[in-house]
């Protein structure tokens, strides 16, 4: 797929048919990226699965945090990445190794690799990168109301 543009009907489709998402790299700290895209989400009426390493065990906006996705103990739609680029070949990595396989990874602003992306493509996954869900999501979803 050519990540330089998403037709929206390729971002509304996942933002429809996603129900469960996994936020790596979510923060407690409100001033945060993650912390507001977690709060939009959950807004929204999604599920929403924080994922930290540092904070496992503990809670943000009122949701237990995980170290890892292999340890959420349940199967999830959606990977939200809000880490570096240099480590997207290795979140798609960890991504890969679960069962059943999230049908979507979502890139935000800035982290984009596309030689990763095409290793979860051939794995049938979709690929969203450089874009975040809070500012699609108004465009597209109630456009499309």
């Amino acid at each position: 797929m050519n990540h330089n543009h998403y037709p929206d009907s390729y971002i509304r489709h996942i933002l429809k048919s996603v129900h469960t998402i996994a936020v790596l790299g979510a923060s407690p700290n409100d001033a945060r990226p993650s912390h507001g895209v977690m709060g939009f989400l959950l807004g929204k009426g999604y599920r929403v699965i924080p994922v930290n390493p540092g904070h496992a065990g503990k809670t943000i906006l009122g949701q237990p945090v995980y170290g890892h996705l292999a340890d959420i103990p349940e199967p999830i739609d959606m990977v939200d990445v809000f880490r570096a680029a240099s480590q997207f070949q290795a979140v798609v990595d960890e991504v890969l190794a679960l069962r059943p396989l999230p049908s979507v990874i979502w890139g935000q602003f800035t982290v984009r690799d596309d030689a990763a992306a095409a290793r979860a493509e051939a794995a049938g996954i979709r690929v969203v990168m450089d874009r975040c869900p809070v500012t699609e999501y108004p465009v597209l979803m109630l456009k499309a109301s």
